[in-house]
């Protein structure tokens, strides 16, 4: 037995007793145990009383030492971290106090040169007084000194006249030269005597105030980076395979526009499943405050986009992110919906789901995303909201766009059809039609129109001004015949299908041709994804043909009857198809 020498109970000790402790137990209150169990150290409070195997003992203090030692690494390394954060600071520093020192030599170089410039207009202009006064001054002289002149020759004259001429002679002459000395000395009275310049010539150059202002001048601002008030734009939505990029905008903590680089800025996918599997972004510093972050996912389904700087998040992050797979337009082959619809000429999908089919009923009908008819919009007519052949449908936000053929003009009525706006005549004048057939608006809500008889694209703002015209008529390369369909590729251009000239022509949004491609059989529907891809329904082919980003033809969906308006679904890719001779919208999932 052995006693604790703090509470005075008794432990028991193997056999082997004491001596045995230092091998192979230990005793489990805290003591200094040398081979004997004597020297006991003071003022301890113990843990308990049993006696266990040293070597259990031991590995549990190797646990706690290892994981000691983890934590340890794991500290230094984000303390290595932060000293390479600090050194990129101040290298940072360093550059900011560089840019600074230049600014400050420029602006003060700036204010030396237009001193010395004033100061030379100011000599300049004290030399040209100098040099009005002084030839002022030098007629007025000369003025004088002709006067006198003319006194001295006068009374030269007299005198002579006294000293040498009879008195017959004095008679004769006498008259004259009395009379020329008078006049000149009256001409005399007649002017001032005093110099015409006065001698002041004084500067006022008030520098109280500017040495104030000079004295004051320049601020030296220092800017404190606030990763929680940096902001970052990009998409919602991702694809597998293709590149994606975030635009980072670092601010400080007032919201201002932080103007330098050199922040660490990481940015990172992190798939919601398949194991939280990560994609690392590709940061490009643009040493003006501004980062790219590029990520190229490799897995479908909901991610988090999570963006830092100098290991802070940044403003939205983490943020959801939709990874969709990347489309293969290949496996376009069967409709895996068809829905019954009365001679569909153009079909336009709204962010709720909802299929609007414009028809030759002169109404557009309204399907949900189970092929169920929800409404009807419009009637045969040309009254407000009424329509004659709508072969061309566009709905952005909840604002739906008609290219009211047979009424030569295009209406703006809301998604559930209340009437808004309209704007077009017959004719070909600027903002006049001659059948419309296609309609879409751009990122700036700008009105692109295709006026099929006229073989032009009209361009107008989103009240229906007019701001541009395409002209498809005459020879070359610019020019088509009775355009349809229309779309905007991801640059922002312009696709024309052109009906009438079996072609896809392509225009800068100025108008400016660009290029064309493929030998479609009358055009007539047209959409481009956001990768670039084109979908053309052709008329003649009774196909669907499509148009890698090289506008090289990579599929072709036949066994269609007279297709008309094609449209994607933007949330999931699905190509819509109104199938006008079979009196069906077919949809076709990638």
């Amino acid at each position: 037995m052995f006693q604790c020498p703090i509470c005075e109970r008794n432990t028991s000790i193997p056999v082997g007793g004491a001596s045995v402790l230092p091998q192979n137990l230990h005793l489990g209150f805290e003591v200094e145990v040398a081979g004997y169990m004597s020297k006991m150290v003071n003022n301890i409070t113990h843990k308990s009383h049993s006696v266990k195997e040293i070597s259990t003992v031991a590995k549990t203090h190797q646990m706690e030492i290892t994981g000691a030692l983890e934590d340890a690494k794991e500290v230094v390394t984000k303390l290595t971290g932060a000293i390479e954060g600090n050194n990129r600071m101040i290298e940072q520093v360093e550059i900011s106090k560089q840019t600074a020192f230049l600014a400050i030599n420029q602006a003060f170089e700036i204010l030396q040169q237009t001193l010395e410039e004033r100061k030379k207009t100011l000599l300049s202009e004290l030399e040209a007084i100098l040099l009005s006064k002084t030839t002022a001054l030098t007629l007025q002289k000369e003025h004088f000194e002709k006067m006198v002149g003319d006194i001295g020759h006068y009374t030269d004259m007299a005198s002579q006249i006294l000293q040498t001429h009879t008195d017959h002679e004095i008679v004769a002459l006498g008259g004259l030269i009395p009379t020329e000395l008078q006049a000149t000395l009256k001409r005399v009275q007649t002017i001032s005597l005093t110099p015409n310049q006065h001698s002041n010539i004084s500067v006022s150059v008030k520098t109280d105030d500017l040495v104030r202002q000079l004295s004051k001048l320049g601020e030296i601002i220092v800017f404190f980076l606030s990763p929680s008030s940096c902001t970052w734009m990009s998409t919602s939505v991702a694809k597998v395979g293709t590149r994606y990029h975030v635009k980072v905008q670092s601010k400080t903590s007032k919201g201002e526009e932080y103007p330098h680089g050199g922040v660490e800025v990481k940015g990172e996918m992190r798939s919601k499943t398949h194991n939280g599997a990560v994609v690392y972004g590709e940061v490009e510093d643009h040493r003006d405050g501004t980062y790219t972050i590029t990520l190229t996912p490799q897995i479908a389904g909901p991610h988090q986009l999570l963006i830092t700087m100098d290991g802070q998040h940044v403003q939205n992050s983490p943020n959801d992110l939709d990874v969709r797979p990347k489309r293969d337009y290949h496996t376009l082959c069967n409709a895996q919906q068809v829905i019954q619809c009365n001679r569909p000429l153009c079909v336009t999908i709204h962010d709720n789901g909802d299929i609007y089919v414009g028809s030759h009923d002169h109404c557009i009908y309204v399907f949900d995303q189970t092929g169920h008819l929800k409404n009807t919009i419009g009637s045969s007519g040309s009254g407000d909201g009424q329509f004659s052949s709508p072969y061309g449908i566009f709905i952005k936000g909840d604002v739906l766009y008609v290219a009211d053929h047979g009424n030569h003009r295009v209406q703006k009525l809301t998604s559930s059809g209340k009437f808004l706006h309209k704007f077009g005549q017959q004719g070909s004048g600027q903002g006049q039609f001659n059948g419309p057939v296609g309609v879409i608006i751009d990122s700036n809500n700008k009105l692109i129109v295709s006026d099929f008889n006229n073989h032009r694209i009209q361009i107008f703002n989103e009240n229906g001004g007019w701001l541009l015209t395409i002209d498809g008529k005459g020879s070359g390369n610019h020019s088509f015949q009775y355009p349809w369909g229309l779309a905007l590729d991801p640059q922002g251009n312009i696709h024309v299908a052109a009906f009438g000239s079996n072609v896809i022509k392509v225009f800068t949004k100025e108008g400016v041709y660009v290029r064309m491609y493929g030998d479609p059989k009358h055009p007539r529907g047209l959409a481009i994804d956001d990768e670039g891809y084109s979908l053309v329904s052709e008329w003649g082919g009774n196909c669907l043909s499509i148009y890698d980003p090289d506008r090289n033809k990579i599929h072709t969906v036949g066994n269609l009857k007279n297709p008309l308006g094609t449209a994607l679904d933007t949330s999931n890719g699905s190509v819509f198809i109104a199938n006008y001779g079979a009196n069906t919208v077919l949809k076709y999932c990638v």
